[in-house]
This record gives structure tokens, C-alpha cells and sequence, in this order.
């Protein structure tokens, strides 16, 4: 039996600074399945791999990404967030990360927008790594986003992310409002987080033939859901953590058959 798939949430961002060739390096060379990395489009339109909008207080200048040139961005210094011992890194664009890392680890690719014109301008650098397309998930928020990009990368896997539930918002809607954005997006999969997790959630959704991935697994709790309903992908801030969980739930498996049930996947 298959435990999940651990997505390195932007690298390993507390060895090297996120979303840089030393983190995702770092997260080849712990056995990462798979890193997550944020696209951003420059002010000339390059596509970048950045989360924000705002340069943040761990790099070495300060306004919007999307004010900035490429040139500019490549004398902007990224520094590992609580650990200044360890070197900074470079902003680097979509193309180079594939090109350094592709055939190497997978990629979940989220799409951060909200340019309409952002599908076109990443789909043309994702067309030129056709061949490594099976270890690509593209993701994000905005259904709009995924339905242009099935259309510039016809055949490329989609998956919809799903926001933290508001405090007003049950399970019910929950399900509801993932099934529909799903629908929406003509996703393969939707993102949950693990508070939005239930069994009923999780059939009701396979159901559809709508794979359950799940975000922000963060702490033994996240993991012992994910695990409980099977979830077969999940991303994570913390991936030695993870691991070591999926490392021990692996071996009780298959040597005392302790571990809980995990139902069959659709």
C-alpha cells in the first residue's frame, strides 16, 4: 500500500531561502517527491518563481515584483528566513529552474496571476519541457487561470487550490464549493486543507472523480488526517517531518499492520 506522495512547499525554507535553486536542491537531495514553487510575471513579463507581490524583509530591496524588471530582480539578494548564516540566494526565472532541476524531482507549478494574460506567457516556457510533463501538477486559486492553461498546454494536469474555509463556512459548503470550483476549472484534483477534511468530504468529491490533495500538512495532527483518508499527495513547510511520519507509518504497515485503515482510492 502507497503512503503520500510530500510536496517540499518551496523548497526546504529553513536550510536555504525559499523558492531558490539552493532549496529545491536541498529538498532533491532529502527525497522530496516533488517541490511546490510560486509564478510571478515580471514588469517586462518574464515568469519568475517568487510567492509575493512585495519584496519581503528577506531580500535586499523592497516594492512590487510586478515594478521590477528581470534585469533588476537579478541583483535582488533572497536571504533564508531565520537563519543568516546560511548564503543567500537569486531570484531565477521558470525556465531556469526547469531547466536545472527537470527529469531530477517533480514540480507543483502554482500560477499566482492575476494577469489575464499569464496562461500564454508560462504556458510557452512549460511547452518546452513537453517531455517532463507527467511529473508536472499546475496549479491555483483561480479557475480562470487553469482553464486558459489547458488550452496553451493541452493535456497538462490542472489542480484547483481551495482557500482556508471563512469562520462561517461547515463542511457542507465546503464540499459544495470545492465540487463546483473543480467543475469550474476542469481539475484533475482540488487542494485542501486538512481542517476541511472529512470522510464525507473526501468520498463526496472521489465520487465526482475528483482526486483530494492536501496543503499546509504542517504538524503530526495534519498527518495523521491526510493518512486516515488516504490522501495520496500532500505539501508541506516541514519535510523531514513528514517524511520521518510517512518513514514510520510505512514500516508499521509492513511489519505489524497497525497503521490506520486507508481507503482504496477512485
Amino acid at each position: 500500500m502507497k503512503l503520500f506522495e510530500i510536496v517540499a512547499h518551496r523548497g526546504i525554507p529553513i536550510e536555504a531561502p525559499e523558492n531558490t535553486i539552493a532549496s529545491f536542491q536541498r529538498a532533491i537531495e532529502l527525497g522530496a517527491d516533488a517541490v511546490e514553487l510560486d509564478v510571478r510575471l515580471t514588469a517586462d513579463k518574464v515568469p519568475v518563481v517568487y510567492h509575493y507581490y512585495y519584496l519581503q524583509e528577506n531580500t535586499s530591496a523592497s516594492g512590487t515584483i510586478f515594478d521590477f524588471t528581470l534585469e533588476q530582480l537579478r541583483n535582488v539578494k533572497v536571504f533564508c528566513r531565520g537563519n543568516p548564516a546560511v548564503k543567500e540566494g537569486r531570484i531565477s526565472t521558470l525556465a531556469e529552474i526547469l531547466e536545472l532541476f527537470c527529469g531530477k524531482i517533480g514540480f507543483e507549478i502554482e500560477i499566482k496571476g492575476p494577469e489575464p494574460e499569464a496562461p500564454e506567457i508560462i504556458g510557452g516556457v512549460l511547452n518546452q519541457f513537453k517531455d517532463y510533463w507527467n511529473t508536472f501538477e499546475i496549479t491555483s486559486y483561480e479557475p480562470a487561470l487553469l482553464l486558459e492553461m489547458q488550452k496553451v498546454c493541452s493535456g497538462i494536469t490542472v489542480d484547483l487550490l481551495l482557500p482556508r474555509s471563512e469562520s462561517w463556512m461547515k463542511l457542507d459548503v465546503v464540499q459544495y464549493q470545492a465540487m463546483q470550483r473543480s467543475r469550474l476549472a476542469r481539475a484533475r484534483a482540488v487542494h485542501l486543507h486538512p481542517s476541511q477534511l472529512s470522510q464525507e468530504v473526501v468520498t463526496a468529491l472521489r465520487d465526482q472523480g475528483i482526486e483530494v490533495h492536501a496543503w499546509d500538512v504542517n504538524d503530526e495532527e495534519s498527518l495523521e488526517i491526510v493518512t486516515k483518508f488516504g490522501i495520496p499527495r500532500i505539501c508541506t513547510d516541514h519535510f523531514q517531518q513528514a517524511l520521518a511520519f510517512r518513514d514510520e507509518m510505512g514500516g508499521r504497515l509492513h511489519f505489524d499492520n497497525t497503521a490506520p485503515f486507508l481507503p482504496s482510492r477512485k
